[in-house]
């Protein structure tokens, strides 16, 4: 249920209305707006209905969410977007956020060449990955809290937000004393107990689809991590599998607008792990950034040849000043300007 408050409704008439909604056993989340402050009510939906919220005081009317993902819906927030600040640097709305870095982790000379080239390129966060969900469990599967002591490095020397992946929730509470943002890959896009906690972390959180899963599956994990109070979340298109074996996997450009008409929640993009290829990445960049996009998180690596993993897709750190600036003209095309260290 979505209560939308009266422009002159007060702080008390607002709290009156989420009391009321917390002592139904359901939870009251507020969306304070410019001109309207809206409350969502997630709970039994019969429960919320006797409480007959439309007469109270401020509220200006009472509307059903007919989402299954209630918080995540773009009704929530009267089609709104969302904008939030990460260390700084803020993520939604006309703010294009580009995060870059290499796939993990793998010395300390290449996390600190690689995070300084991105820092000078202009890049918003620097991503990197301490720990790896690979295929094989012979394959490298990233230095761990080695990895995160670099990551911590790396921000202190840069400046620069860290973006970096946990695959176990146990791991948590060490990945959460460096990164400004968590990630959650594909393969755990559904592994609900995670997203719960990492809901609870109160870090913000950025979400892969999965490689076979539709928007609604995306948004319903979004749901778990909203749940909890954690209300900066991005959604990340990754690309999707298809029967296509020219490319590694299937960009869905589409799901960028549709995702803007579902969701308040911005939408970032990973053309690295769609493409496979260095040389589509950029021209998907592009695409994604003249179609709406809210970001891009791309791979880029010092010496890519040379890279442990994903070298083939990463792009060189030498010359992503010129990457860019190319995607900031293509953001720019959709209203959006890059939200760059300060």
């Amino acid at each position: 249920m979505m209560i939308v408050m009266k422009s002159t409704a007060t702080a008390e008439e607002t709290a009156a209305v989420v009391e009321r909604v917390n002592r139904a056993g359901a939870r009251a989340h507020v969306s304070p707006g410019e001109e309207l402050t809206v409350i969502g009510a997630i709970g039994n939906r019969e429960r919320i209905a006797r409480l007959r919220l439309e007469g109270l005081p401020g509220v200006d009317s009472v509307v059903p969410i007919l989402k299954p993902y209630k918080l995540a819906s773009s009704e929530l927030r009267h089609g709104r977007a969302s904008v939030f600040e990460i260390a700084g640097r803020r993520v939604g709305g006309p703010n294009f956020a580009l995060i870059a870095g290499p796939c993990t982790v793998e010395s300390r000379e290449q996390t600190l060449t690689a995070a300084y080239a991105v820092k000078d390129a202009g890049a918003t966060m620097f991503r990197g990955g301490a720990y790896k969900p690979r295929s094989s469990p012979y394959a490298f599967q990233g230095l761990g809290r080695a990895g995160l002591r670099l990551l911590a490095e790396a921000k202190a020397q840069t400046g620069l937000p860290i973006v970096t992946e946990v695959l176990d929730a146990r791991e948590i509470e060490h990945v959460a004393e460096v990164a400004d943002v968590i990630q959650i890959g594909a393969r755990n896009m559904q592994n609900y107990s995670l997203l719960t906690e990492v809901g609870l972390s109160g870090i913000p959180v950025l979400i892969k689809r999965g490689l076979s899963a539709t928007l609604d599956e995306l948004l319903l994990s979004a749901e778990y991590v909203l749940k909890e109070g954690n209300h900066a979340v991005m959604l990340c298109e990754r690309g999707i599998r298809t029967f296509e074996t020219a490319y590694r996997f299937t960009l869905d450009l589409t799901a960028i607008p549709v995702l803007k008409q579902l969701t308040h929640l911005p939408v970032i993009v990973d053309p690295s792990h769609a493409a496979g290829r260095r040389e589509l990445v950029t021209p998907l960049s592009l695409a994604a950034a003249a179609a709406g996009a809210d970001g891009i998180i791309v791979e880029a690596h010092p010496a890519p040849d040379d890279a442990i993993c994903d070298g083939p897709q990463a792009l060189p750190t030498d010359g992503l000043d010129e990457y860019v600036a190319q995607v900031q003209q293509a953001a720019a095309v959709a209203g959006k300007a890059l939200s760059a260290v300060g």
